[in-house]
């Protein structure tokens, strides 16, 4: 998740997700023991996405008086997606060698699907580590909250070795996150969770926005659809 707020994120690149969501959803229903990203995930309704045949959404983002909007459909059986904006729609498999400009769409897709999927990520991305704190001071808010830290490995994605924090509530419901990029101390960016809906049993935030009240990145035009 580099960002770059002056290109309205449109450089911002997120760890690639895990093609087997399936079954690592299948997984985790079977687990007895729940570990923190478990918990969050299952908060958020993972146990819905079984099933799901397709999600569209518009992912947008105003910063000031500007506005940019880019537009997905997903058919995650097939691993199939279509990327549009005002000027291209691409389509494209993801598991099929990809030319520049379906990667430059999927570039797109990872980072937009992460900011609205991020709770179902945690159980799904692979080559990943996790570190736990109990109530500590927010980023954004300063609330004392739960914090999972999410660190991505030096292989692989878009973004190797990015680093994500979680804050959360005891209902394991985020709050707020931060990005370090490269693991770093300082994080380049965080805002809040807002907006939390419901899309036939998957939870959504739609709404993530910071301190400066300029930016607002959100999510439009969702549908869920199943088999």
């Amino acid at each position: 998740m580099r960002i770059s707020i002056g290109l309205l994120l449109s450089t911002i690149l997120l760890a690639s997700c895990n093609n087997s969501s399936e079954k690592a959803t299948a997984d985790l229903a079977s687990n007895e023991v729940q570990t923190t990203a478990e918990k969050i995930a299952m908060a958020y309704g993972i146990e819905n996405w079984k099933g799901v045949d397709m999600l569209e959404f518009t992912f947008n983002v105003d910063r000031g008086e500007r506005h940019f909007e880019r537009s997905f459909k997903w058919f995650p059986k097939q691993n199939k997606v279509v990327y549009m904006n005002e000027k291209d729609t691409v389509s494209y498999f993801r598991d099929q060698p990809l030319d520049s400009i379906s990667r430059a769409a999927d570039k797109r897709f990872i980072n937009d699907t992460y900011w609205m999927l991020s709770p179902f990520k945690l159980v799904w991305d692979e080559g990943t580590t996790f570190i736990d704190s109990t109530r500590v001071a927010a980023a954004v808010s300063k609330d004392t909250l739960n914090k999972l830290t999410i660190i991505y490995g030096n292989e692989g994605g878009y973004t190797p070795g990015d680093a994500y924090d979680f804050y959360y509530d005891n209902s394991y419901m985020v709050k707020e996150w931060a990005y370090r990029p490269q693991n770093a101390a300082k994080a380049a960016t965080a805002t809040l969770w807002g907006e939390v809906k419901s899309y036939d049993g998957i939870k959504i935030a739609t709404q993530h926005t910071d301190t400066t009240g300029n930016f607002r990145l959100y999510f439009s035009n969702i549908s869920v659809i199943r088999e």
